[in-house]
């Protein structure tokens, strides 16, 4: 060993010429995983740092459609400093009518915030919202197109804006909004006479806990001290939960493709290492005529490729943990939270634990035939067919690749997730892998054009030095992934931009009063005689226990049970909603007015184990509610109305105060007439605009395809470098052909269209097995997973296939240039 390292520093010491395709594959591999892996961690740093500013407190208890109670909030006051605020969805309108807009508007207290600060832009008259005042977003002020000193409308309350919001310190802890934000002081909330038996709003308890105080354990209090609440409690350790979620899941994919991204720069490495040793045939042969035994070549250079690949890496390693800075700096208003400036050890360990499993996996094959020739056949100038490995190196190869996957697995936040992923990019490659021996083969069958050039790039498809196969696996899996998110993205940019807003409401209608439920329907009738109304009762309030085990005292929730997470919409209907069939159980009758039954989503029942028969509690303005499941039903979301998991019997709610909800659908020219007329006439009913929401949407998912481009982005340069290694690789193989060509009278410019030739036959194949990749990956996640019609737009996916086609005949033919600059007569010398 100490030979073989005496070897190795002194072979590196005449540069790193061969070894470079090895470090730039390992390093693009690397720094994704590292970099996606440290922008997480950064990100739920800053949560978990932030938790008590997020949460509004070290505790916060969420109300829907109440107050507390002189007992509860008495106990919650008893932990700490206590603040409470006030929040729902309203309309701020113009003092003349002329325009009004969906708005949060949230009533704060004296107290607030806890943590934190809330900052005004410059030019403000108050730092607080007082009396008779708003604070608005400044998105509300450029909708409304208003300045600081004139007034708004918001429910019955005239208000004088005093500001714009610059900074809110719990904004990113209440998760997805459909407005800009307007604070309040309590007293004010309360002349808008939004506050209403019925209205959907939720009130919220914050507690600064004093020193020493464990916030877990004083939640925990509150949860066993008042189990029949149905308020929702939390403390600071999670206080963006959505976001948290969120950020891990993204992350999560991010880095299985990061990881895929990384196999195929393996196979670039397997490339580079191969190139590399090809160029040391003499030395090789001269080691081994001294006396070196195949063991010593095979350690000499595998600590050189050890040497090379942990410098590739600790570079990657650097950059990786240098990433969030950067994100943070450039992309800072995209993301949820600020990331958290650190070094975040776990991710980059990961990263470095991938990247040498993946390079030592693709490096023995390489080795493996180094040590396997003799000394004579590597002083043998021709193109010799790769033999295959030796039984040990294969296993070795079978072990660090398994032992990366299950690396995968074990760190993944969703392990099946995870294991899933790996199979399926596992069964593409062995496809691409497949298609690539079937291309190879079927162009040695293929009958010989009668243009020679054209028959000669016909044959270098199938030569014994081709990598094809290898060049189909990498490019084809970097190009596919590209076609894939293309026809995702179109097909979902498509149905968001005409099929959606064809099928969805105009509006939908929050906190119509149920007293006033006839005037409104008047309202619009006589506004819009051609609208589609729709109206249904409606509360709001969390679900409490499931066949007699409250929900509080569940320690893990089936991973997607949503259900089971905050509030949800509770109704009450006589007949099955419309677009509704019941799989399982059966309907009420129109005049039941027995014991409260109740339909759920069979979905959601499927989920949580449950089945008819089965008792379910709700807990509706403080009051719990027992029902018997009667029936489970299949929802057509699609439909874009009102889809309620829980539909209750009629006489359920008897007594309760309530309100309706609405979808009004009617030409768009109609809508902005429509807004002004329910505005003026019900200043505590809100309007949804559908459009706004569906632009909304279309901008996350925008943001999240650049973040899949981003990731997919590293397997195009990943595939990039394994084709620059490939025609490093084979430059010997074709200098001597072209030399040959020479020698018969082949001009540099038939030799350049002959390599031409070859590469624009690779880029043909290459975008046809992506574009049936793509096309088969996007129909299944359309279709089968969102659910959705199929309608990609086909020229944005054919520009993405001719673009990667362009780019591989292009990276080609730079890098055919040397191979024309070959003299013959000294070719002919070396070879």
């Amino acid at each position: 060993m100490r030979i073989a390292w005496a070897l190795a520093l002194r072979d590196l010491r005449g540069g790193l010429k061969g070894l470079r395709l090895l470090a730039v594959c390992l390093f693009l591999g690397v720094t994704a995983i590292a970099g996606v892996g440290s922008l997480s961690a950064a990100i739920l740093s800053e949560i978990g740092a932030r938790g008590g500013v997020l949460l509004g407190g070290d505790i916060a208890v969420s109300l829907a459609q109440r107050q507390a109670t002189a007992a509860e909030r008495a106990a919650i006051a008893r932990l700490g400093r206590l603040s409470e605020t006030a929040s729902m969805r309203a309309m701020a309108a113009r003092p003349d009518g002329q325009e009004a807009v969906l708005a949060e508007l949230k009533g704060i207290d004296a107290a607030y915030p806890l943590y934190g600060s809330l900052t005004v832009a410059s030019g403000a008259v108050a730092q607080r919202p007082g009396p008779g005042q708003v604070l608005i977003a400044p998105a509300l002020a450029e909708r409304l197109r208003v300045r600081v000193g004139q007034r708004i409308r918001i429910g019955e309350a005239s208000l004088v804006v005093t500001g714009l919001i610059a900074g809110e310190p719990d904004r990113a802890g209440q998760g997805f909004s459909l407005g800009p934000t307007a604070l309040v002081d309590m007293a004010t909330l309360r002349t808008t006479q939004l506050i209403q038996p019925g209205s959907l709003y939720d009130w919220k308890y914050r507690v600064a806990l004093p020193a020493g105080i464990d916030p877990k354990a004083a939640a925990d209090r509150l949860r066993t001290g008042f189990p029949e609440a149905g308020w929702r409690v939390q403390d600071r350790s999670d206080g963006a939960p959505s976001i948290r979620r969120s950020v891990e899941r993204i992350g999560q994919f991010l880095t299985l493709v990061g990881l895929t991204a990384l196999v195929i720069a393996g196979i670039g490495v397997g490339n580079g290492v191969g190139a590399y040793l090809e160029g040391k045939r003499q030395a090789i042969a001269t080691l081994k005529t001294v006396g070196a035994s195949s063991a010593l070549i095979f350690r000499l250079y595998l600590i050189e490729i050890g040497i090379v690949a942990a410098g590739a890496i600790l570079l990657a390693l650097v950059v990786g943990a240098f990433l969030p800075a950067a994100v943070g700096a450039l992309a800072r208003d995209a993301l949820p939270v600020p990331p958290r400036i650190g070094v975040y050890p776990l991710p980059l360990l990961l990263a470095a634990g991938y990247g040498l499993l993946i390079a030592f996996a693709f490096a023995l094959a390489p080795l493996a035939r180094a040590r396997a020739v003799t000394a004579a056949s590597l002083f043998r100038g021709v193109v010799e067919a790769g033999s295959r490995p030796p039984l040990p190196e294969l296993a070795g190869i079978a072990a660090a690749i398994l032992l990366a996957a299950l690396l995968a697995v074990g760190s993944a936040r969703e392990p099946y997730f995870a294991a899933a992923f790996l199979g399926a990019a596992a069964g593409l490659l062995l496809l691409l892998t497949a298609l690539g021996a079937g291309i190879r083969a079927l162009a040695a069958r293929a009958p010989r054009p009668r243009r020679p050039l054209l028959r000669l790039a016909l044959a270098r498809l199938h030569a014994p030095a081709t990598q094809i196969d290898r060049l189909v696996v990498a490019l084809g899996l970097g190009l596919s992934l590209f076609a894939t998110l293309a026809v995702i993205q179109t097909n979902l940019a498509g149905q968001l931009r005409t099929s959606v807003p064809a099928r969805a409401p105009s509006f939908f209608v929050l906190d119509v009063p149920s007293a006033e439920i006839g005037r409104f329907r008047a309202l619009v009738r006589s506004a819009a005689p051609q609208a589609e109304m729709v109206t249904v009762p409606t509360l709001r309030g969390p679900i409490v226990e499931l066949k007699g085990q409250r929900v509080a005292s569940m320690k893990n929730l089936p991973e997607g049970a949503w259900i089971l997470r905050g509030d949800r919409g509770l109704t009450f209907a006589a007949d099955l909603p419309t677009g509704n069939r019941i799989t399982a159980g059966r309907w009420w009758p129109r005049d039941y007015a027995g014991p409260p039954l109740v339909s759920m989503d069979a979905e959601a029942g499927k989920l949580l184990g449950l089945k008819i028969g089965d008792a379910i509690t709700v807990s509706a303005l403080g009051v719990e509610v027992p029902a018997t499941i009667a029936s489970f039903r299949e929802i057509n979301w699609d439909s874009l109305g009102f889809n309620f998991v829980l539909v209750f019997s009629p006489h359920t709610f008897d007594g309760a105060p309530f309100n309706y909800m609405a979808t009004i659908g009617l030409p768009p020219e109609r809508e902005q007439a429509l807004n002004r007329a329910v505005t003026a006439a019900f200043p505590s009913v809100s309007l949804i605009r559908v459009k706004d929401v569906i632009d909304t949407v279309g901008g996350l998912l925008g943001q999240l395809a650049t973040a899949v481009a981003a990731a997919s982005s590293v397997a195009i340069a990943a595939g990039i470098a394994v084709l620059v290694g490939a025609i490093a690789a084979s430059r010997r193989a074709r200098v001597y052909d072209a030399v040959l060509l020479k020698l018969l009278g082949a001009t540099r410019g038939q030799i350049l269209l002959l390599q031409g030739m070859e590469y624009a036959l690779l880029g043909v194949v290459l975008a046809g097995i992506a574009a049936a990749v793509g096309a088969g990956a996007g129909w299944y996640v359309v279709t089968q997973v969102f659910d959705l019609e199929w309608g990609p737009d086909w020229g944005i996916v054919a520009l993405t296939l001719v673009g990667g086609a362009a780019l591989t005949l292009a990276i080609g033919l730079i890098g055919s240039l040397p191979v024309l600059a070959a003299r013959p007569a000294r070719a002919l010398r070396e070879l």
